[in-house]
Order: structure tokens, then sequence, then C-alpha cells
């Protein structure tokens, strides 16, 4: 039974609470234990999870503004700010994984083991494909651009969450610590076509 656009941009903004909640706590864990492991793998993974925090947001913004009637116009403007915000992002998380990847080859750096990282990257990778499934059911009614974006950010943080997974595991069962470094160049697959779309979205799509 289809469902009328008013319930499903109700629901959409219920699932990007969800998605605001979940990266908020994604991105303090991942980072923090990146950091106190010393993993460029498991960091990478807390960085991009503070983009899709703003990915988020934005998206919130924008499913409230067409609830209150904010015009189009001004709906379009926040779509672009965080264009131009995650495309920054996206470069510098790029430029950080092959720098730190390199330099930890280079002095032998030895990322700790993290069992926290691996408890928070298992359960990214299991729920994300459930919210893109839901987010998806809510764009067949709205047909969302910025919603459809926001979808692959949440597939893709799914995707990420299994490298980081694979990486983390490989390591420590191995002890092998550049499985780490290879499984972060790893996600330069994803992170830099990402990258470069939203730096052409930025300079060619949006308006200033």
């Amino acid at each position: 039974m289809a469902i009328s656009r008013t319930a499903a941009i109700r629901q959409g903004l219920r699932l990007e609470v969800v998605t605001i909640a979940w990266m908020v706590v994604e991105a303090a864990v991942a980072l923090g234990a990146g950091v106190a492991a010393r993993s460029v793998l498991l960091t990478a993974f807390g960085v991009d999870s503070v983009i899709e925090l703003l990915s988020g947001i934005v998206l919130y913004r924008r499913l409230a503004a067409e609830s209150t009637g904010m015009p189009t116009g001004e709906v379009d403007r926040l779509e672009a700010r965080a264009v131009r915000i995650s495309a920054v992002l996206l470069v510098l998380l790029c430029a950080y994984v092959v720098l730190s990847s390199i330099a930890g080859v280079a002095f032998r750096l030895t990322p700790s083991p993290s069992l926290a990282g691996l408890v928070v990257s298992a359960a990214a990778g299991g729920a994300m494909p459930l919210l893109a499934r839901a987010k998806r059911a809510v764009n067949r009614v709205i047909e969302s651009p910025s919603l459809r974006a926001d979808i692959a950010e949440t597939i893709s943080c799914a995707y990420l969450a299994g490298v980081t997974l694979a990486g983390l595991g490989v390591s420590l069962l191995t002890g092998w610590p550049w499985a780490q470094y290879v499984a972060a160049l790893a996600l330069l697959v994803w992170l830099v076509p990402e990258a470069r779309e939203a730096l052409e979205d930025r300079s060619h799509n949006w308006p200033d």
C-alpha cells in the first residue's frame, strides 16, 4: 500500500534522526579507538562517519524544510552548502589515508588490537544495509536527488565497515600490521570517485 508524500517525509525525518544518532556514536567510537590504537584504518572510518553525519544533518534540514513549506531555493542552498563541505572533507580524507599509510609502513608503526573497532565496524556492516533499504522505500515516494545521495552514503558506510572489519580482523589474527595499511588504501577505491564527484558538483551543479 502506497503512502502519501507527507507520511513519507515524516518517515524520512525519523530515519535521518536514526542516521544522525548512529553516526555520532560511530564517529566517536571509531575515532577514539583509531587514535588509541594508532590505526589509520579505524581513524579513516571515523572521519568518514563524520562526513556521513554531516550528510544526515543536511538531509534532515532539507526534509524538515519541505515539511514546513520552505521555498525550493532555500532547500537548494542547504544542499549546495553540504556539497562544498563534503567535497573538502573527502579530499582531506583521501590525503590522510595515503600519507598516513605511507608513513606507517615507512616508520614501521604497529597498530594495536582494537575490540571497540571490531565491534563498531561489525555493527555498522549489519545495520547500514537495513537503514538504506528503509530510506529507499521513502524515496520511492519522495523521489529526492539529495535523499538518493544520502542513501549512497549509507550504503558506502556498510562497504567501508566491511573493509575496516576485514583489515582489523586479518591484522589481529595474523599479527601482520601492514594488513591495516593495505585495507586503508583499499578505501580509496570508493573515496577517490566520491571526492571527484563531490568536487564536480561543487564546481558545476550548485549555485552560490
